[in-house]
């Protein structure tokens, strides 16, 4: 029999083991593609929509998710939402043309959008000022593991069943937090009777997914086609409108009086920096070790593992210092560790081999893992379980918004500073261009000739790329130091305020 005590932490668990299958569907589909593009037929455009539609429908739904579950009951949502990802899990398995599999990665979006912020929600909920950083540590794993388990998983599977297993493999790990949160978790809501902000919803949906597809669009064609320039600055007029609403409609979507707080407002900004640093190290640190250190799939799955080992190790010290030194020194000194393994990283030279890199990597990992939690419990210390669903939505938004507009500025450094350190010369303009669009197209094409003189060229222009890149995020992660140490704040009496919010009343069985 589970004690009432142990009951929440059970919870938790299971419902951390589920969001493994929300970071796994980031990266699985990426092995996939090219297996796809054969046996699907699939055109680049399709390839490119299978990952879209997921990312899109995240952007356009959080926030109203997390508004959702405080207004209809945590529980009740949570339960349609791993339904809805587990169905769209087997329909994207058992899809037989790309546009039902679009479909599905649609509706799967739909699922994550809500699973994200309303796992999260319960934690204000459910737990106490004092178990609260235990807690947001393990949701932060789970959220964070699945990205770079993504390519060992998938690249077992892929290498020993079709490729539908990706997908089918989410069916049985939500079951288990279906069963966990329809038999532990009580049901909670909000005690206040307030209206859906339809408006808000269109607004704020319309804005997000607009500026998100036009980042997106940024990262493929760079930032002055009109394609992206166009969606992008409508996207940020419409998110402009939304706050202006906002601020005079009564019962908004986005309750802006949590900026006043300080350690909500701060706590958000530091997450959301680690966000679009760790974004971009994933983005770039899977083509490095295929492309330039030869690796497969799975052997580029394997090599991310320090970042796992370094995020588990920081986690855990993370959750300890905070109690001894503070959050603030915790977040200073994590940031400190992001920033050095970044910059050592961005050293890199072609000749350096996996050794080196297997360090950096696992710098960078510590220092997230010190970051992140801290970073999130310092701004769900300012949420009520009143507001924990919105507030949550809120959160994830912003990191949303960061890691996807940090993927294309970075990828843009990296595109610029491969394209003007190759050595085309004497190509013909067929090969010239493939090699001009992406390290892999590179190396196929020095591979195809075949030319060791190119393909070292490539791989070299790949590296001055990666390292350009490592150097600003590793900026990105030094100006998180600053922010912290300048701005976040925390005073003894907003942190009793934050105790004084938890009313285990709230709580319906």
């Amino acid at each position: 029999m589970i004690s009432d005590e142990n009951r929440k932490w059970w919870v938790l668990g299971a419902l951390a083991i589920s969001l493994l299958t929300v970071g796994l569907d980031l990266t699985v589909l990426n092995l996939a593609l090219p297996t796809l593009a054969t046996e699907m037929h699939a055109t680049n455009g399709e390839l490119q929509w299978f990952a879209d539609a997921y990312n899109l429908v995240i952007a356009a739904l959080l926030l109203p998710a997390g508004l959702l579950g405080d207004k209809w009951g945590r529980k009740k949502m949570l339960l349609l939402a791993l339904l809805v990802f587990g169905g769209a899990s087997a329909a994207c398995a058992f899809a037989g043309t790309p546009s039902a599999l679009i479909a599905g990665r649609a509706v799967l979006g739909l699922g994550a959008a809500f699973l994200l912020p309303l796992s999260m929600s319960i934690i204000p909920v459910l737990f106490t000022e004092e178990e609260r950083p235990k807690a947001i540590g393990i949701w932060v794993m789970a959220n964070s593991l699945g990205i770079p388990l993504g390519p060992i998983i998938g690249g077992w599977l892929l290498n020993h069943y079709w490729w539908g297993s990706v997908f089918l493999m989410n069916v049985p790990i939500i079951l288990i937090g279906l069963i966990a949160v329809a038999v532990l978790l009580p049901e909670s809501r909000s005690t206040e009777r307030t209206k859906v902000d339809f408006f808000g919803i269109v607004l704020s949906s319309l804005g997000l997914v607009s500026l998100t597809y036009g980042v997106i669009e940024a990262g493929e064609k760079g930032w002055g086609d009109a394609a992206a320039l166009v969606p992008v600055i409508g996207g940020a007029l419409l998110l402009v409108l939304f706050i202006l609403w906002e601020r005079r409609t009564t019962h908004p979507l986005v309750d802006l009086t949590l900026f006043r707080s300080s350690s909500f407002t701060w706590g958000s900004v530091l997450a959301t920096v680690v966000s679009f640093a760790m974004f971009g190290l994933l983005f770039v640190t899977p083509q490095y070790f295929q492309e330039v250190e030869g690796a497969d799939a799975l052997g580029t799955g394997l090599r991310l593992l320090p970042i796992v080992g370094g995020l588990l190790v920081g986690a855990k010290v993370s959750d300890e210092l905070q109690v001894r030194i503070g959050a603030k020194t915790t977040i200073a000194f994590g940031f400190l560790l992001l920033a050095a393994g970044l910059m050592l990283g961005a050293t890199t030279a072609l000749g350096n081999g996996y050794g080196f890199a297997s360090i950096w990597v696992s710098i960078v990992g510590l220092g997230i893992g010190f970051v992140l939690p801290a970073a999130m419990d310092v701004s769900m210390s300012a949420l009520s379980p009143e507001r924990s669903g919105s507030g949550s939505a809120l959160i994830m938004t912003l990191r949303q918004v960061g890691g996807t507009i940090g993927v294309a500025i970075l990828g843009t450094i990296l595109s610029t500073v491969y394209r003007d350190k190759l050595n085309v010369e004497g190509l013909s303009s067929d090969v010239a261009e493939a090699v001009r669009r992406s390290v892999s197209d590179g190396a196929s094409a020095a591979r195809g000739i075949p030319s060791p003189e190119l393909l070292e060229s490539v791989r070299s222009s790949f590296v001055h790329g990666m390292d350009a890149m490592l150097w600003v995020c590793g900026g990105v992660a030094a100006l998180g130091i600053v922010i912290t140490l300048a701005f976040l704040q925390l005073p003894l009496n907003e942190k009793a305020k934050a105790i004084t919010k938890f009313e285990p009343n709230n709580v319906r069985e």
